[in-house]
């Protein structure tokens, strides 16, 4: 059986300005203020540092088995020097989801997932893409801020192979999430804390204006719950599972 993938070929030049390092720069001052973007920056910073170390890094190839059993790369130890700048300048970085606690998190959402589309908004080098492919999804939308790694999701999910996959329609875009389109039909929406509280509280919006827009089944599942006060703030979410380490929220509309 062949993967159906997608990508997006170019982005115009206003997507490109838009998504700058001066532009992500100028969203974390206007969000937070100077001092406050000069603390989010210099506590990145510190971890940027923290993660070079060489018992650091050796560390983060603990999560390489699910890369040699399929034949892909997406491990966070492989991520350039240039492309950590660029997420600390972005204020997030790349952490793949780990495949136990992930099958874990799907399992607490109290539907079937038959049918549903799946979206990570942040999927970074498309594990979880790769891991949702053996649920009955319809289909898998992936959106990745920084081409580089949305170039690596894409050559992932052309080698990917398993015996339990099911879903074969999976596509991965470089975007920003903040102008992503919600398909109107039911979703399974994927956040692995992939991005500042500004950008999140925008993604939320536009979220909350899509379901409007069109009433359908959306459970929003949230990973490492950094921001989690800023989803409970919403009144159209109601959470309905919740551990330590994720919530899964079912929006305000019909099943």
């Amino acid at each position: 059986m062949s993967v159906i993938y997608y990508r997006v070929v170019a982005n115009r030049s206003d997507e490109r300005r838009r998504d700058s390092a001066l532009t992500w720069i100028g969203d974390a001052i206007s969000a937070k203020g100077l001092l406050g973007a000069l603390r989010l920056y210099g506590s990145g910073f510190l971890e940027l540092l923290r993660d070079l170390t060489p018992l650091r890094r050796k560390s983060r190839y603990g999560d390489i088995d699910f890369d040699i059993e399929h034949g892909v790369e997406t491990t966070w130890a492989t991520v350039s020097l240039r492309t950590r700048l660029r997420e600390w300048l972005r204020g997030v970085q790349y952490q793949a989801s780990e495949p136990q606690l992930f099958r874990e998190i799907l399992a607490a959402v109290p539907v079937p997932l038959d049918g549903y589309t799946f979206i990570d908004l942040g999927s970074g080098k498309g594990r979880t893409l790769l891991m949702a492919s053996s649920y009955s999804f319809g289909r898998i939308i992936g959106v990745e801020l920084l081409p580089e790694l949305n170039a690596v999701a894409v050559q992932n999910i052309a080698r990917y192979r398993a015996e339990e996959q099911k879903c074969f329609a999976i596509e991965s875009r470089a975007g920003n999430a903040r102008q992503f389109e919600f398909p109107n039909e039911p979703t399974v929406l994927y956040l692995f804390n992939p991005f500042p509280e500004h950008v999140l509280e925008s993604v939320l919006v536009n979220l909350r204006l899509s379901l409007l827009r069109t009433p359908r089944a959306f459970y929003l599942i949230y990973h490492n719950l950094v921001y989690e006060p800023l989803l409970d703030e919403q009144a159209w979410l109601r959470q309905v599972h919740r551990t330590h380490q994720y919530a899964v929220y079912k929006a305000g509309t019909s099943d």
